[in-house]
């Protein structure tokens, strides 16, 4: 029974549990007025009774009667009359020894009156429930006095009980019927709200609820995916600890806090676009000022079973995952691949050199062999030799290598300029990688599709700050251009965002913008001439600058 009565849902347990009540409440109620009832019936009859035994007891006749030589034939007539008409089931006179004068059932004249009569031979009528010759009854006993006042006999007037049942019956049946109403309208009461406990729990038992939450709670605190519940009207109505890292929110501290709207969370422009729709959203890429999110976004309805017509939207789930580390892991990345490709360009470029070197020495032309490596010997390390005694961030030097490799293979001109000495800097070496190399990419982008392609590369430190600018040959962004949101990209062909993060383009720039921010720097966009202005951890060491080497 119990574990038939554990599958039942909420909405049953409570239904049940409240018919049960209110079915046990009404058995009481009735049990009561029963019991109230009875006691009023057998106190009207009391009274009736002691009415018509005093009535009797003062009637001349009656006086008279028990003092004749026949009190029997003088009152029995008279008695079965009274009885007749005053309702009562009987009506007995007797001698004060007892003797019976006058008696409902005849064959009982003449025989002993049971019961007690001790207080009304003492003068005094009284009342009392007794079991006589007639059954249980409700009697009263009045002495009969002459004129001497002396007891010269008795009378007892009674009703039945089954006589005052069947008029307690009339009252209780009445008492029934509220009961039944009354029950009725509880069980209503009790299947309408067990309909909406129904709807709002889905069905589910107490047991399956309390498992949910204990799921739902180890869930929410172990993710390390965001979570963020909104309510139909698009409030936030939970966000687990990881959102509300992510999206700079304070830490949930109860889970009775009210919905909050969007507009009072202070959240990034590019979040709260995302939050206030009502669609859906898988994979979209959105970009913070301190990390790139992916977004994937499900509406929440409610349904009682698969297909059901009344479904309703309710709400959303929106989850975040971090993707700032591997945006920067694919920086890295393509900036090692970039100087992988190169280097192997070069040994390819430099065994078809070489080859060409052994057939000028095997064809008797020795100078033009020695002539020919070192002309490819200067070329080729030129630029590395610059860096190499300039730079002592190994990050950066193998960054500016890779591109300069890379604007070589293009056809670019590739300049650097730098400082006699630029020191460590102390920045963390995948926020120059962001930065430096999504700076350089962009500017060799848009260089490539001018006549002369050429970038510039500027790398210096001044006034305890690290300052990188990068420009090229293209025209630069449009006036009023939002090159560094995400999806926009200036590359030709891909005007005004048009290829937007689903091609690949319009988040290089928006990195580099939230890692300046994140560092706490500057950026500044003059022309086709960008520039990134750093702090530096530590600014014991802000050599002069000195003028760059070119470097084709």
């Amino acid at each position: 029974m119990v574990g038939w009565v554990r599958g039942w849902s909420i909405a049953a347990k409570l239904f049940a549990l409240q018919l049960a009540v209110i079915v046990v409440l009404a058995v009481i109620a009735v049990a009561l007025i029963w019991a109230d009832a009875r006691a009023d019936v057998e106190r009207d009859a009391a009274v009736k009774s002691m009415a018509i035994a005093q009535t009797i007891a003062n009637d001349p006749f009656v006086i008279d009667g028990v003092q004749s030589d026949d009190p029997t034939a003088e009152l029995q007539p008279y008695a079965v009359d009274v009885m007749r008409e005053a309702g009562v089931d009987f009506i007995t006179i007797m001698a004060p020894d007892r003797t019976r004068y006058t008696h409902a059932d005849p064959a009982q004249i003449g025989r002993p009156f049971l019961g007690n009569i001790d207080r009304a031979l003492a003068g005094e009528p009284f009342s009392e429930t007794y079991t006589g010759t007639l059954g249980p009854s409700v009697r009263s006993v009045v002495p009969i006095e002459d004129a001497s006042g002396d007891v010269v006999a008795l009378v007892s007037a009674g009703i039945t009980v089954s006589n005052t049942q069947v008029a307690l019956g009339a009252r209780i049946a009445t008492v029934i019927a509220a009961a039944a109403v009354m029950i009725a309208l509880g069980a209503l009461g009790a299947g309408l709200l067990s309909r909406y406990l129904r709807r709002v729990t889905w069905g589910r038992g107490a047991e399956e609820m309390s498992r949910m939450f204990a799921y739902y709670e180890g869930v929410l605190h172990s993710i390390g995916e965001g979570l963020v519940l909104q309510d139909d009207r698009n409030r936030v109505v939970l966000a687990n600890d990881r959102a509300a890292e992510l999206l700079s929110l304070p830490k949930p501290t109860s889970r009775d806090a009210a919905p909050a709207a969007l507009d009072g969370l202070g959240l990034a422009p590019s979040v709260a676009e995302v939050l206030a729709r009502t669609d859906a959203v898988v994979d979209e890429i959105v970009i913070t000022p301190t990390h790139v999110l992916v977004v994937d976004r499900d509406v929440i309805v409610s349904r009682l079973r698969p297909g059901d017509p009344h479904a309703r939207r309710v709400g959303t789930v929106t989850t975040l995952r971090d993707h700032t580390r591997l945006q920067e892991l694919t920086g890295e990345l393509a900036t090692m691949t970039t100087l992988s490709d190169a280097l192997r360009s070069q040994a390819h470029e430099f065994a078809n050199r070489l080859h060409t070197i052994i057939a000028l020495i095997e064809l008797g032309r020795p100078d033009e062999a020695v002539e020919l490596a070192s002309s490819e010997l200067a070329l080729s390390q030129a630029l590395a030799d610059r860096l190499l005694s300039a730079v002592e961030e190994p990050v950066l030097l193998a960054l500016l290598l890779g591109k300069a490799a890379q604007a070589g293979e293009r056809g670019i001109r590739f300049e650097v300029d730098l400082p006699e000495r630029l020191a460590a800097t102390g920045i963390d070496p995948r926020e120059t990688i962001t930065i430096v190399g999504n700076l350089i990419d962009n500017a060799l982008d848009a260089a490539a599709a001018t006549p002369s392609p050429a970038v510039d590369v500027s790398i210096s430190t001044r006034d305890g700050r690290l300052v990188v600018a990068v420009a090229d040959s293209g025209p630069g962004p449009r006036a009023g251009e939002r090159v560094f949101d995400l999806g926009v990209t200036s590359k030709p062909g891909e005007a005004d965002g048009a290829a937007g993060p689903s091609h690949g383009h319009g988040i290089g720039l928006a990195l580099v913008r939230q890692s300046v921010a994140r560092l706490g720097g500057d950026l500044r966009v003059e022309g086709s001439r960008f520039e990134v202005v750093l702090p530096l951890p530590s600014a014991s060491t802000a050599p002069a600058p000195a003028p760059g080497v070119p470097d084709g």
